[in-house]
């Protein structure tokens, strides 16, 4: 990344929002929340083909509790108490959505919302919350006769 690339991103950082994925390096978000002494949380989205699925991703990666609802209430509830339990500052990222899937277009467009609402909490309550959606397009159809991996192994 471009030293001006590099400091456009710790800007960003420090001001919480929505972060573009598209050509971002993992790498250099990793060194920017280091430098910043920020908590990378990432969430593996790749095999989920449901809401629910998206959502236990990203309740494994942010370590929600056993109680949490899986609906999108208790995502921005659990998003928030996760900002507020915090020493520092939080940077979600959703590795691999594939909001291109028809089972999974809304509730990406839902699950933005409620990081987008997750990051106006955070700010009025002096915190600081930023979040990447990386956008994976469709899940390759699958192959006659090949199982499908199940959830969770990588």
């Amino acid at each position: 990344m471009t030293k001006n690339g590099q400091s456009t991103l710790l800007r960003q950082l420090r001001k919480g929002g929505a972060i573009d994925g598209d050509g971002l390096d993992k790498q250099d978000m990793v060194a920017a929340t280091q430098e910043l002494g920020l908590s990378l949380v990432v969430a593996d989205c790749d095999r989920a083909r449901s809401r629910s699925a998206v959502l236990r991703a990203i309740a494994k990666a942010v370590d929600f509790p056993e109680f949490f609802g899986g609906d999108m209430d208790a995502l921005y509830d659990c998003l928030c108490d996760t900002v507020l339990d915090s020493k520092t500052s939080i940077v979600l990222w959703l590795y691999r959505l594939h909001s291109g899937d028809p089972a999974l277009a809304e509730d990406a467009a839902l699950i933005d919302g409620v990081c987008a609402d997750a990051v106006q909490f955070a700010s009025e309550n002096g915190r600081v919350f930023s979040y990447v959606i990386e956008h994976a397009g469709e899940h390759p159809e699958a192959e006659p006769g090949v199982a499908a991996a199940p959830y969770g192994e990588s």
